[in-house]
């Protein structure tokens, strides 16, 4: 709890802007348009979104994200068979899974994510994980 608090700080609304490139991945185009405003209202660039881990990987051929917000029920591949193609070919890249179900949490960081948020979670809650975990990937 007290670690939540801290994070806060790192927002905009208190002046410091966290210069990241973020990469969403998620087949519901409601939440992709949800995250990149969330994202965008605080100053951070959202570099692209995909729909599929096909657009994913395609993706990062001829682009650069710092972090990567990615759906760990993509239909063509789950977040437990990505993760692992990333880590290889990307190893700075720090991904946060997203997903409904709060009981993937374990499952998710067991297969090499950096966070977890839950698509239920507070907006507050996303962007201080995005902090924390981007400030930690770039010391990688």
């Amino acid at each position: 709890m007290m670690e939540d608090v801290r994070l806060k700080r790192f927002t905009i609304r208190s002046g410091v802007t966290l210069k990241m490139r973020v990469l969403i991945a998620d087949d519901q185009p409601s939440v992709r348009s949800s995250l990149k405003l969330v994202l965008e209202q605080q100053g951070i660039d959202v570099a692209g979104d995909v729909a599929d881990s096909g657009e994913l990987l395609a993706w990062f051929k001829t682009n650069q994200a710092d972090l990567l917000l990615l759906d760990w029920e993509l239909p063509d591949q789950p977040g437990k068979k990505i993760i692992p193609i990333l880590r290889a070919g990307y190893p700075r890249l720090v991904v946060i899974v997203l997903n409904s179900r709060p009981q993937t949490r374990t499952e998710a960081i067991s297969a090499g994510a950096d966070g977890f948020v839950s698509k239920g979670d507070p907006p507050e809650y996303l962007l201080s994980l995005l902090a924390t975990a981007w400030r930690a990937g770039r010391q990688k």
